[in-house]
């Protein structure tokens, strides 16, 4: 075995041969997990249920409708058949112009009609993974270092860094202020990483964050903006859950702070990426978008999208779904509503067992404080914890450490990608290990009386959970108020 490595690395590339990908982490090992043994309420009722995937499926049949109501959309239709040689034969790189359009007007409608995006700015790529590398090209050549605040995607290890051979240089970030941006971490960061002879040449940050939930307030954008035009380095503003903020305090795009401070900055140092995955809830169309300020970067990124189109007939259906005014609407304001009642669900359910989470008010996942769960405040324990709930809980949730987080006890853990009873039975697994770990003599602090539970205290408590989670009907199920 060992000669045939040594004889792989010999005649394949260093990417070839390496585990630059990424896999080699908690966050894709849960996933694994999951995919050996998926849950299935008829066939595996036993098997692991899946938190672990940021995808959100909680609008589609709002989309099912849509795309059944305007069979013209596709080319795969009687209605839509006579256009089929006009998209099917050859288009440039620049993205079919009405898809273009469209895009530009849904990124204007989601953050509010406070920005304006120009169609022609628009780079179309394989994904949002598609348009970070794109944008990381052009950028950073290999030995750079971008600054990327903590806790952050794992994917980012990946889609910035595997093939580029730019460097992640991370910006600590702790529970003490809500894992919230500093100038002073980031300054700390940039001259680390000058220390340790990296060249500086960006700041990435994820609004609404990935995993926390929670979006970046003016005052942070506009910190981050004067940063990276103090340093003349460039800001990358990763905008791909912008449409899943359900509760206060709304979104606001960098391209709001941008226009505001227009007159002290340079637009060609602001980027965004942006996709219709999470938003919209369309992985699967592959529908990734860079939109810069930066003429060079738009030229040089629309060349290399040439590696990663979108196929014209899913630029034709989306073209024209977004070009629907009123579905839009509608969408956008149901999409929310169902993400603030979902979110509900999981934190009432987890608060009634004293399992507390970050308040978050976006995305498709809540930040879950496990801490004190822990068996020692070390990652070893977090990793310890987290096999548990992979091996005995069945519950793919992602551990802090995966996210690249300071402290351990965190766990990201996904609401939207399932349906309603599948929920229930996540959230009633969660909560009967939580109890009867508390429950677990081991567990008890005997130096905090107060943490003590009786052993009926608890039953009561986690029967009281079961009815609310497994006796209420649907009906009344999404109507539970926070």
């Amino acid at each position: 075995m060992e000669l045939v490595l040594r004889n792989q690395e010999q005649v394949l590339s260093k990417i070839a041969t390496s585990d630059g990908h990424g896999e080699n982490s908690a966050y894709f090992d849960g996933w694994k997990a999951y995919d050996s043994d998926p849950y299935n309420p008829v066939n595996n009722p036993d098997g692991v249920i899946q938190m672990g995937l940021s995808e959100n499926q909680l609008s589609f049949d709002l989309v099912q409708e849509w795309v059944l109501s305007h069979p013209e959309a596709s080319l795969c239709t009687p209605e839509g058949a006579r256009e089929f040689k006009d998209i099917a034969i050859f288009q440039d790189y620049h993205g079919l112009q009405e898809f273009r359009n469209a895009v530009a007007r849904f990124m204007e409608r989601v953050r509010g009609n406070r920005a304006v995006f120009d169609p022609d700015r628009i780079v179309m790529s394989g994904g949002a993974t598609g348009a970070q590398e794109t944008l990381t090209f052009c950028l950073a050549d290999p030995g750079d270092a971008i600054l990327v605040p903590t806790p952050y995607y794992p994917g980012n290890d990946r889609d910035l860094t595997w093939r580029t051979r730019v460097c992640l240089f991370p910006v600590i970030c702790d529970s003490s202020n809500g894992f919230k941006i500093t100038r002073e971490g980031v300054e700390s960061a940039y001259y680390k990483a000058q220390d340790s002879n990296l060249r500086v040449k960006g700041l990435l940050i994820n609004n609404p964050s990935n995993p926390l939930g929670t979006v970046l307030d003016r005052e942070t954008l506009t910190e981050c903006l004067r940063f990276t035009q103090d340093k003349n380095i460039h800001l990358i503003c990763d905008e791909i859950y912008s449409a899943t903020v359900f509760r206060q305090p709304g979104f606001v795009s960098i391209a709001e702070i941008m226009q505001e401070n227009l007159s002290r900055c340079d637009p060609n140092l602001v980027h965004i990426v942006y996709s219709l995955s999470k938003d919209l809830g369309f992985p699967g169309f592959r529908v990734g978008i860079l939109y810069s300020y930066n003429d060079a970067v738009v030229t040089t990124a629309r060349k290399m999208s040439s590696f990663g189109l979108v196929s014209t007939q899913t630029q034709r259906l989306i073209a024209s779904m977004l070009s629907d005014e009123s579905f839009v609407e509608m969408f956008l304001q149901e999409s929310t509503r169902r993400l603030g009642t979902r979110h509900r669900m999981m934190s009432k359910a987890l608060a009634q067992v004293g399992i507390g989470s970050l308040r978050g008010n976006a995305g498709l996942y809540g930040w879950m404080d496990l801490r004190r769960l822990l068996k020692a405040p070390t990652f070893e324990a977090e990793m310890e914890l987290w096999h548990v709930i992979i091996d005995d809980v069945k519950i793919n949730v992602s551990p802090g450490a995966s996210f690249h987080c300071s402290e351990p006890g965190w766990f990201r853990v996904c609401f939207a990608n399932m349906d309603e009873e599948t929920m229930v039975v996540a959230l009633y697994r969660i909560c009967k290990f939580v109890v009867h770990n508390k429950e677990s003599p081991e567990n008890v602090d005997r130096r905090k009386p107060c943490q003590r539970r009786s052993k009926l205290e608890i039953s009561v408590s986690f029967r009281r959970l079961k009815d609310e989670l497994l006796m209420t009907p649907r009906s009344a199920m999404v109507q539970v108020k926070e």
